[in-house]
């Protein structure tokens, strides 16, 4: 029996992280990934994009749902975000507690404009 050949390769897709998680910072999806894809910033995470493997198991992990496919039409702004800040944050492997008011943050729309920090995260 001949082995299968691909013909053609399927698209590589990955999770982004988006303004959702800012001055949220949960972190209950690094404390899942199987692969250790994410960064930490000032005040909150980004997936590398070339890193993530596509599982899918930090998006329900993560309290103020800012884990997306990069299939959905709203990711392609965060997956520039997310390749750009990886390059530059420390990899995080391991939960660290969230900020004393990040459920204040949660479900707060339009952060990126007035709370994105550029700076690296941890301490």
């Amino acid at each position: 029996m001949a082995a299968f050949q691909r013909t053609c390769e399927a698209p590589i897709m990955t999770y982004v992280v988006t303004e959702a998680c800012i001055r949220c910072k949960y972190m209950d999806c690094v404390e899942v990934c199987p692969v250790d894809c994410f960064y930490e910033g000032g005040n909150m995470l980004v997936i590398h994009p070339d890193e993530c493997i596509d599982c899918g198991v930090c998006e329900p992990e993560c309290p103020a749902e800012a884990i997306i496919p990069d299939s959905e039409p709203v990711a392609e702004q965060w997956l520039e975000l997310n390749r750009e800040y990886a390059a530059s944050w420390p990899n995080i492997t391991r939960k660290k507690p969230a900020p004393d008011d990040a459920d204040q943050w949660k479900g707060v729309d339009d952060k990126y404009k007035q709370h994105f920090d550029p700076n690296p995260g941890g301490s």
